[in-house]
């Protein structure tokens, strides 16, 4: 109660922020007619009058209105943008070491100059940390002009670059690149022999592009450097001849949903689906055993549970893991006779990363492609550890607010977010919840024909890429012209999304398509022109025109529709998705369709939710919209999200007793 009346006369704690940072907003709009009036020289020279006023004691903070201002003017002038008053507001949260979270479309890579250029200016080197190549060399490429122009210097680091590149990239006053390669940088630099050897020149200051992404689901990912050792293939192909004789037992945790699943009785091995992993029971051990002596790989009497077989356990157990806990097509894709990992967050190929503890061998092993020897760790790191290293750290994202805690438990960082520069128009409908996968699907292709029907452009969001095929096929069947965007079809990605907001167009996509995609409105035209070959003025005229027709029958049609097929185990992943729709004040539609059958639903949610719904006598093909239902999925979501902070601190705790 008193609470709630504080909140009520003084406001939250972000609505205090945002009101302490607008005084500094107006400073800095004060000061725009000055730096309106200065020659390109005049705001050049501007960079070294701020480091000699740091050299005689000022601090950046006391600086940082005219630093704005300078970084505003010269953005208009070599980029044709300026800063709006809330981007300022972005830029000043990240340079006091906070997390700024700002809705899709808002233009984050522009507010990064911001303090990227402030704190630049001391000298040390800032780093601007992306999560793909591709986007580090986009935005190091496109803020250039602005950098530059303020005398700065800017540097790319990438995979598969000299020495030589990599250690001028990192001089650079402001440098751009992948958390990979920052991380796999520090490791090099760690296990170095002479100093010379050596890239980078410290941990100063980060800005977090993502920040979410990379601190929180890639947060347990280990950053290691490997040396191989002896060939163990063979035994990865024996056990995988083995494991499908093996069957599955009913789990004392899952009374109640047994029924639909093929269990024995009198099975070998049980599988924990929330924490995914596989124990052998007692009849299990004992059959193992015995296979295991007829093989000739274990001796007669010997047991499996004895140190020197030890191996062969984790042999049986990773060979089971392969086979009932990874898809294919969900975990991973077997690519150019490879088994390529795809990141459940993003969607995308992870190539180059690899399952540790020969969970990756188990799976070449599965699917019958060459099997490359285990490895042996020479030097790792967490992505926890190594960022908590920088005296001070920064991001960005669409979605922070509800991972606060964790962002400021783990690394002191405070979440302020930070409002639109337009009002949001979006619809996000309530979740629509089946009994069934085909009911559920049923459901989706009609709202999908009929958006369709009335121009709207439609994206689809699925879980993984089996789903994104399977409602292709639907969709086929129904005669709806469609793309689809997976990991499969990565390189017709940016052809997809420029042709993804068009009247009618409609797009099946994965995780891909939830972060970081900016879908335009009639299309995107300014990949349309550059296209062309050498347009006339004409030409461009007429694509302007014909574009602008096509805008206004997608506004008229309520903007873009999104349509999720199920929730993710993660709020952020399913707001990412609906991110897509509504930016910068255009209408939107988004809605999620769910069903009992769902991963999320059958794991976590309770049996209680599914009585209940078999209780109302729903008929084939109804939905239903209701409190208890939508309540019971956000707490399995927080149920979720609970459990993989627990592991994501406790992996912390360890770190914390290494590095002492």
């Amino acid at each position: 109660m008193i609470a709630k009346t504080f909140k009520k006369i003084f406001g939250t704690r972000n609505d205090r922020e945002l009101k302490r940072m607008a005084k500094t907003v107006v400073k800095v709009n004060a000061l725009e007619a000055t730096y309106q009036a200065l020659s390109d020289d005049e705001l050049k020279a501007k960079t070294i009058e701020f480091k000699q006023l740091l050299a005689d004691g000022q601090t950046l903070d006391q600086i940082l209105p005219d630093a704005f201002a300078a970084v505003r003017e010269a953005g208009l002038r070599s980029l044709g943008m300026r800063h709006f008053d809330v981007q300022l507001i972005g830029g000043v949260t990240l340079h006091e070491g906070r997390i700024a979270e700002m809705r899709t479309g808002e233009g984050k890579t522009l507010v990064a100059t911001l303090p990227a250029y402030l704190n630049a200016l001391m000298g040390n080197g800032v780093h601007i940390v992306t999560v793909n190549d591709y986007l580090a060399e986009r935005d190091a490429n496109w803020m250039r002009p602005l950098y530059e122009f303020l005398g700065l210097s800017l540097g790319i680091i990438q995979s598969g670059q000299m020495q030589d590149e990599k250690k001028a990239a990192y001089a650079a006053d402001i440098t751009y690149g992948t958390n990979n390669e920052f991380g796999f940088d520090y490791l090099r630099d760690n296990t170095a022999f002479a100093l010379d050897d050596r890239v980078s020149r410290g941990t100063f200051f980060a800005i977090i592009d993502e920040v979410d992404s990379i601190l929180i689901d890639e947060a347990r990912t280990p950053l290691i450097i490997s040396g191989a050792t002896e060939d163990s293939s063979a035994l990865y192909k024996r056990m995988k001849a083995l494991a499908p004789a093996l069957k599955r037992a009913p789990n004392p945790d899952d009374e109640g949903k047994s029924e639909a699943d093929d269990f024995d009785v009198d099975g070998h091995f049980v599988i924990d689906e929330k924490h995914r992993s596989i124990e052998l029971t007692e009849a299990g051990h004992q059959y193992v055993e015995d296979m295991l002596v007829k093989e000739k790989l274990l001796e007669e009497g010997d047991s499996l549970y004895s140190p020197s077989n030890l191996n062969l356990l984790h042999h049986v157990t990773t060979a089971l893991r392969a086979l009932h806990l990874f898809q294919r097509n969900v975990e991973y894709i077997v690519q150019n006779g490879a088994v390529v990992l795809i990141d459940e967050h993003t969607g995308r190929t992870m190539s180059g990363r690899r399952l540790s503890d020969g969970m990756h061998q188990a799976l070449e092993a599965k699917e019958k492609v060459d099997i490359h020897s285990e490895s042996q760790t020479l030097a790792s790191t967490t992505f926890q550890n190594y960022f908590r290293l920088y005296e001070k750290l920064s991001g960005m994202t669409g979605t922070a607010d509800t991972e606060a805690p964790e962002f400021h438990q783990i690394y002191a960082l405070d979440v302020t977010v930070i409002p639109t520069n337009k009002p949001t128009v979006r619809k996000d409908l309530n979740d629509l919840i089946y009994l069934s996968v085909e009911e559920k699907y049923s459901a989706v292709v009609n709202d999908i024909k009929a958006a369709v029907a009335n121009n709207a452009p439609v994206l689809v969001g699925t879980a993984s890429i089996e789903t994104s095929e399977q409602l292709s096929k639907f969709l086929k069947k129904e005669k709806v012209d469609h793309e689809v965007l997976n990991a499969k079809f990565h390189k017709s990605e940016a052809r997809i999304i420029a042709e993804a907001g068009r009247p009618g167009a409609l797009t099946i996509a994965t995780n891909m398509a939830g972060r970081g995609t900016d879908i335009v409105l009639g299309g995107n035209l300014e990949a349309e022109l550059a296209s062309l070959d050498n347009p006339s003025d004409t030409e461009i005229a007429a694509h302007k025109d014909e574009w602008q027709q096509r805008q206004a029958l997608v506004l008229a049609a309520g903007g873009l529709h999104i349509f999720g097929t199920e929730r993710h185990e993660s709020r952020r992943i399913d707001n990412q998705l609906r991110g897509r729709s509504g930016r910068q004040g255009d209408p939107g539609v988004t809605r999620f369709y769910l069903s009992m059958d769902d991963s999320l639903m059958r794991i976590f949610a309770s049996d209680g939710v599914r009585n209940f719904m078999q209780r109302l006598g729903m008929e084939e093909g109804e939905a239903i919209e209701h409190k208890m239902v939508s309540n019971a999925i956000e707490k399995a979501q927080r149920k979720v999200e609970g459990r993989n902070f627990d592991m994501r601190k406790q992996l912390l705790e360890y770190d914390d007793v290494a590095n002492d």
